[in-house]
């Protein structure tokens, strides 16, 4: 096949068609535990997160909520990932023998956004979010008070979240979407005249940040009834700094392969080992993820 205009068209609707085909491939799980917020920046900010809305009684003036005073941001990143065709593939007419690679490339597309969210809720135990402390701290300020939203411990960490409310417990956020383009004309392209390579690429600009820690708990101890009776009654407790409770409800546990048993133990199982009831049977929906441990 000659390397012509013509027939640079058809290798990348070939091309296009095999990315899309990948990217549809794969059902994303990250939009179950984020909100999806477009940006038009390179960094977005999120200072008015720190205060959930509630309604009180009207008596005297209105209950004006402020802005945090703790500034959090998040700053887009640019990925990419670039695929070649060797030129010999073309003049043979054997690059569809490549079509697979850029299938693949679709679907690393479409699970990139997941393991960007997963694996931040993973470092939630060091990394900060909108108040100062970790996204999974014991000494979250509330008041005079300190909140805990974690237990401690040395096992694979498993989470427990709330994402019933319009901001979930992580923000995605999107400044260019996913795009595939190709570089791959002789005649413009210094890199094909001197690799004899047609490149075909995509990339985004996102970026993955934390939410409400109120409406997530995470824990590295042992995924048994009593951490998991524990973590429920701390989520539903948490309150505002007025004092009102905030209605966390948790509907979600999130765990790696390595805690995927003892989830479906806890809360798949309708019977305990000896028999008796379950009385977590079914108390939230499970979802193991391969981007945890």
């Amino acid at each position: 096949m000659e390397i012509n205009p013509q027939n640079l068209r058809s290798i990348y609707t070939a091309v296009n068609t095999a990315f899309n085909s990948g990217r549809g491939s794969y059902q994303q799980l990250y939009q179950q535990i984020a909100t999806v917020v477009p940006s038009n920046n390179l960094t977005e900010d999120y200072s008015w997160i720190g205060e959930f809305a509630r309604f009180r009684e009207w008596v005297g003036e209105r209950d004006v909520k402020k802005m945090s005073a703790n500034r959090y941001t998040l700053t887009n990143i640019k990925f990419e990932a670039t695929e070649g065709i060797p030129a010999e593939y073309v003049e043979d007419d054997n690059y569809g023998l490549l079509m697979p690679k850029f299938q693949d490339m679709g679907y690393a597309a479409a699970t990139h956004p997941d393991e960007l969210t997963f694996g931040l809720i993973s470092q939630g135990f060091e990394r900060q979010c909108y108040d100062g402390q970790n996204f999974f701290d014991a000494e979250h300020p509330v008041g005079d008070a300190s909140v805990s939203n974690m237990q401690a411990g040395s096992g694979a960490p498993w989470f427990l979240l709330d994402t019933r409310r319009p901001l979930k417990p992580l923000i995605f956020q999107n400044r260019r979407e996913y795009r595939l383009q190709q570089k791959n004309d002789p005649a413009t392209s210094d890199r094909v005249f001197m690799t004899d390579e047609l490149l075909y690429g995509v990339d985004a600009r996102v970026a993955a940040g934390f939410g409400f820690w109120q409406q997530a708990f995470g824990s590295k101890a042992e995924l048994v009834e009593d951490n998991f009776n524990d973590a429920i009654a701390a989520m539903m407790g948490f309150k505002s700094e007025q004092g009102r409770k905030l209605g966390i409800n948790p509907n979600l546990l999130v765990v790696g392969p390595k805690n995927r048993a003892a989830a479906k133990r806890v809360v798949d199982a309708e019977n305990k080992v000896h028999g008796e009831s379950n009385i977590n049977y079914r108390a939230v929906d499970v979802l193991v993820v391969p981007w945890l441990d």
